[in-house]
């Protein structure tokens, strides 16, 4: 096992906290649309979500990180839209569904 097996993912650094910071609330909600769009009634990785969905050109900005996308994912899962399974903490590790 590595390190990363271990530890839940690690914030952002400082320039790519700013790149998020400078996201608009409506880039925002297209990332989370986008997100959404990859989940299922049956479980999926955070990271699969997560590289799905930076794999659409429209929602990925130079020096944002999978570790935004998995932070919008928490969020999608602390407002209802997706339920979590496991640690979210570890994207590699933890999973979502729909309700």
């Amino acid at each position: 096992m590595t390190s990363h097996d271990v530890t839940p993912d690690p914030p952002m650094s400082p320039e790519e906290a700013s790149v998020a910071a400078s996201l608009s609330a409506d880039f925002i909600a297209r990332i989370d649309t986008e997100l959404l769009s990859h989940a299922r009634r049956s479980s999926r990785k955070v990271a699969m979500l997560v590289g799905m969905a930076m794999g659409n050109e429209a929602v990925r900005v130079p020096g944002l990180p999978d570790l935004f996308y998995a932070q919008r994912v928490r969020a999608l899962v602390e407002k209802g839209l997706l339920i979590g399974e496991g640690n979210l903490a570890f994207m590699r590790y933890s999973e979502v569904r729909l309700p």
